[in-house]
């Protein structure tokens, strides 16, 4: 069993949960994930692994209450545990294999929207451990909504935060606010590295190939397994058909096909929206805690 020893709620309906998990904090690197299941029957719920502490002995999550197994994750509290907790699975970030020296002569921005920004903390924080400090552009619908501001700030070179209400920062999406750095105030970045909504990450890729600044996109489709063995997750990148749980989650943006991605994402909707519908306050997939 794996101990929730903190909880935390970061926005309406977004929660952070420190689980206690020693040999995935022990191996865990940044741009990894996890699978949770609550119980025996529980679904397998993958996500991002938002930060770690191997000296702790915890695995920092970050979710929001989308979907019937997330509503009912939310109801655990500090001192409730879960059945299962495995990982860290698919590949570390693409930045932890080029030499340090090389990361120090690049400028590189990270794009996070909504609670995208969860798995791109860790890759700032450890670029920043490094001696890189790479700035951030954060997307969210208002300030509320507006997640891990310190710990960003904290580990950031500049952290450019973007409302679609103006409540706070620059006020429109993420992709003017690249624009408006680069065209207008003449800022250079040799990577962009976008995490966040599908639709967030196709349109990004498509201002920076225009921009021609190389991108890497975190794809989180539906998975199952987690072993690549389901073929749930899969995605067409380039020519080549890739699984996001082993192959990635990191992907060349320029190279994915998001319209094919987008489509996959639909599959369960129906059936998630009846599952909704019929939930009563208590009930989850896997029966009570």
């Amino acid at each position: 069993m794996y101990k929730i020893v903190e909880k935390r709620t970061l926005a309406p309906q977004i929660f952070l949960m420190d689980i206690e998990a020693p040999r995935v904090a022990k191996s865990a690197k940044p741009g990894q994930f996890v699978i949770i299941k609550m119980d025996e029957k529980g679904e397998r719920i993958p996500l991002t692994i938002c930060d770690y502490d191997a000296q702790r002995g915890t695995v920092s999550i970050v979710f929001q209450t989308l979907g019937c197994s997330t509503k009912e994750m939310a109801n655990y509290e500090v001192g409730d545990s879960f059945a299962d907790f495995v990982g860290p699975l698919g590949q570390e970030s693409e930045l932890m294999h080029e030499s340090i020296e090389e990361l120090k002569n690049k400028k590189i921005m990270f794009i996070a929207g909504g609670v995208g920004t969860a798995p791109v903390y860790p890759q700032v924080k450890w670029l920043s451990e490094q001696g890189v400090k790479a700035d951030v552009i954060v997307g969210a619908k208002s300030e509320e909504y507006m997640i891990l501001k310190e710990e960003m700030e904290n580990v950031a070179g500049t952290v450019y935060p973007c409302t679609d209400d103006g409540s706070y920062g620059f006020k429109g999406l993420v992709t003017n606010k690249l624009k408006e750095l680069v065209q207008n105030e003449g800022k250079k970045y040799d990577l962009v590295v976008a995490i966040g909504p599908m639709i967030m990450m196709k349109f990004v890729c498509k201002l920076t190939e225009e921009l021609g600044i190389t991108t890497i996109v975190s794809m989180n489709p539906i998975m199952v397994d987690g072993t690549g063995m389901c073929g749930a997750c899969r995605i067409t990148v380039g020519d080549e058909v890739k699984f996001a749980c082993v192959d990635g989650p990191e992907f060349d943006g320029h190279k994915v096909n998001f319209d094919e991605a987008m489509r996959r994402q639909t599959i369960y909707k129906t059936e998630e929206c009846s599952k909704n519908e019929s939930m009563k306050p208590g009930c989850g997939l896997g029966g009570t805690k």
